[in-house]
């Protein structure tokens, strides 16, 4: 993926993600609700479809015709932050998503602009290294180091422990294997061996 971030960044957002279980009462390891957390933090969470005043044709552009295209939109009106969520997409996918966009709101990011073309084509300028860093730091508040190693020593079947944790399987793998923990076992397994 290639990420380049500024030293210590990695663990600064293992450390905001223990603080804020801390502050909801949870340990580093237990599962976080994505929903519990913007309530905590404020943050308000609307399903694209449960807005009044969309019409019709939006709606269906948005959550029939084209839902790929878009997984979150993330508003400050009236000193309030509003993420508006793509309902059609899975529950850990939206997990995911719900955590990337409060990342963008910690880590205090410049939001991204959004032009039309002449030709009516939407074209998004967003900063490429403030989406890495929204990444990291939403797979953190997810998925700790202290939850992945939980996984790793309780479960073998993914699944059960991405039901578990509320996110797709495939994020705890990608969060196993970048963060290093994968590796942290094989080495452990090895020096057992001999």
């Amino acid at each position: 993926m290639g990420e380049h971030f500024k030293r210590g960044f990695k663990t600064w957002c293992e450390e905001v993600s223990v603080k804020i279980r801390k502050e909801m009462k949870l340990t580093s390891s237990q599962p976080l609700d994505p929903y519990s957390l913007a309530d905590h933090l404020g943050v308000l969470i609307w399903q694209a479809d449960k807005i009044s005043g969309l019409s019709e044709n939006s709606l269906r552009i948005l959550l029939e015709d084209d839902p790929e295209s878009w997984s979150a939109v993330t508003l400050f009106i009236n000193s309030q932050y509003l993420i508006i969520l793509n309902s059609t997409h899975r529950k850990g996918r939206q997990s995911n998503t719900i955590t990337h966009e409060i990342a963008h709101i910690l880590l205090e990011h410049k939001p991204a602009r959004i032009d039309v073309s002449p030709q009516g084509v939407l074209l998004n300028t967003y900063d490429k290294g403030q989406e890495q860093e929204a990444d990291w730091l939403g797979g953190a508040l997810l998925l700790p180091r202290d939850a992945l190693l939980f996984i790793k020593k309780h479960y073998t079947n993914m699944k059960q422990a991405s039901e578990l944790y509320g996110v797709s399987s495939q994020l705890i793998e990608y969060r196993l294997n970048i963060t290093g923990v994968n590796n942290q076992f094989k080495r452990f397994r090895t020096r057992k061996t001999i």
